[in-house]
């Protein structure tokens, strides 16, 4: 049958069982290279996107895909999910101090760097300023899951990773606001209507992502359902319910998604590892499947001409853009050079950009074959120089090592019929837990230290054990004191068997 008549066909179950095989080999070859990317240092963006590549029109898979409408719809849905699952681990005490920071950031920021960048390629490339502007929006967001995947080792202090993360989940909606008004045909309108528009629509994600978070999480908490694999579900639907509001109310649905997710994630809900982990894999999955089929969408061999603008453009925007629009956003804030200088080399691009370069394609917007292109070998190249040197840079600037960046990992599980929970400490490195014997963590009446894990080995501790760096611990606290026990928890991790006394929070254990 031609190919034209075979494409009309409906979807059958033998198509269906290779449509799941290849989605099976590819999620498996996308997990294996997770482990070469976290050994290598770089995003595993480019893993997945190496792997669409592989797979489109110039690889090995030679599967002919055009289709930018699709990739954009494709792109925002997996956009929702990982937003949704950053919102959810973000925690309200790390970025409520640096709040207003990432704020400026976010819109100061972005505008300060649009304009520096659309100057840079207008200049210095000769697009035409709507083009240029459309660059400058689309490379202005950055990624908070390439930030995070080079920094997962080291232990930056938590003001400094809650501004990252504040700012890669608040500029999106502002970025993706200025890519479509810009995509629009007709003349750009003025520049004040453009940011009343833009005020607007934050306002309105803003307070339906707040409302929508805050009623889930009190219907959550008050609603007990059949089975704890529920929650989890639970928790993504309003996610997504939270966008879909905003979107469909003319707001930003980002925002919306990550500030109902924030608030959830913050709520204390029931089943939370099952949900955090759930909504780990969801994202993992977006991710993957994303970068995939944007590397799909990629013709290689058209992109020869395109390489030098891409060059360029990504010198402006990482060597003077990003350092600029850091230091006029955070002016008011005093902040340290060195901490500046890290915020200003840590603005990776991921998959945000990309997908941005399709809205103008979709708006056939002119020369919009070439913007995807400059955008695409602009994020891999920048990418590749960025992401393996952000450890070397933190710690040349001191700002990734030093014991009192360490925290401890504690996770908890609801024991609903003893109204008790089951909390799970990990000992990290610098953590002054060390060398503290078990009756010196003066935990509060109704929590104990019941189990310890060390070296693979568990054994029941004394009053008198000594924990060790590495050590995990099995805590088990009724239902009135689970949260004065994780706060003295913390702060003995911080401040020794002595927290109480020589000024850090004893979190409401008695001394």
């Amino acid at each position: 049958m031609p190919g034209p008549a075979r494409r009309d066909q409906p979807l059958t179950v033998h198509h269906l069982n290779q449509l799941l095989l290849v989605c099976s080999l590819v999620l498996l070859v996308a997990v294996a290279a997770v482990r070469i990317s976290s050994r290598s240092g770089l995003p595993s963006l480019l893993v997945y996107l190496g792997i669409g590549v592989a797979m489109g029109v110039d690889g090995l898979g030679d599967i002919q895909f055009s289709n930018a409408a699709m990739t954009q719809v494709i792109g925002y849905a997996a956009l929702v999910v990982i937003l949704a699952e950053g919102g959810l681990g973000t925690k309200w005490k790390e970025i409520k101090p640096v709040l207003p920071a990432a704020s400026s950031l976010a819109l100061v920021g972005v505008a300060v760097s649009v304009g520096v960048t659309a100057a840079g390629a207008h200049y210095l490339i000769g697009l035409e300023w709507r083009q240029s502007l459309i660059i400058g929006a689309v490379v202005s967001s950055t990624d908070a899951a390439a930030v995070f995947s080079v920094l997962r080792k080291i232990p930056l202090p938590a003001h400094l990773s809650g501004t990252l993360e504040a700012e890669s989940g608040f500029n999106d909606a502002p970025v993706v606001i200025l890519v479509v008004a810009f995509s629009t045909a007709g003349p750009v309108e003025h520049w004040y209507v453009l940011l009343g528009e833009i005020a607007l629509e934050l306002a309105i994600g803003a307070a339906i992502g707040l409302a929508v978070g805050w009623l889930g999480a009190l219907g959550l908490r008050h609603v007990a359902l059949p089975a704890s694999g529920l929650y989890p579900i639970a928790v993504m639907a309003i996610a997504v319910a939270a966008y879909a509001a905003g979107a469909l109310a003319h707001g930003s649905g980002f925002l919306a998604v990550y500030l109902a997710s924030m608030v959830l994630g913050n709520a204390r809900l029931p089943h939370w590892p099952a949900t955090r982990g759930f909504a780990e894999g969801v994202g993992w999955i977006a991710q993957i499947g994303m970068f995939v089929l944007l590397g799909l969408l990629v013709t290689p061999h058209e992109m020869a001409d395109d390489i030098v603008p891409a060059l360029i453009i990504g010198l402006v925007l990482t060597m003077v853009a990003r350092p600029v629009s850091v230091v006029a956003a955070l002016l008011p804030f005093r902040v340290p050079w060195p901490e500046q200088a890290l915020l200003s080399w840590a603005g990776l691009r991921g998959a945000v950009p990309i997908i941005l370069a399709t809205i103008p394609m979709v708006n056939d917007v002119e020369a919009s074959r070439r913007i995807f292109n400059i955008v695409f070998v602009l994020v891999v190249v920048y990418t590749l120089v960025q992401g393996p040197t952000l450890p070397w840079l933190a710690r040349k600037l001191r700002l990734g090592e030093g014991p009192e960046a360490a925290d401890l990992g504690i996770e908890s599980a609801p024991l609903e019929r003893l109204r008790g929970h089951l909390l799970s400490v990990a000992i990290p490195e610098g953590s002054k837990m060390h060398g503290v014997e078990i009756s010196e963590l003066r935990l509060p009446a109704g929590a104990a230290v019941t189990l310890v894990v060390r070296e693979g080995t568990s054994f029941v501790p004394l009053p008198s054990t000594v924990l060790r760096r590495g050590d995990e611990l099995l805590v088990v606290a009724t239902d009135p004191v689970r949260d004065a026990a994780e706060r003295r928890l913390r702060a003995v991790g911080l401040g020794g068997k002595l927290a109480g006394w020589l000024g850090t929070t004893n979190g409401g254990a008695r001394p």
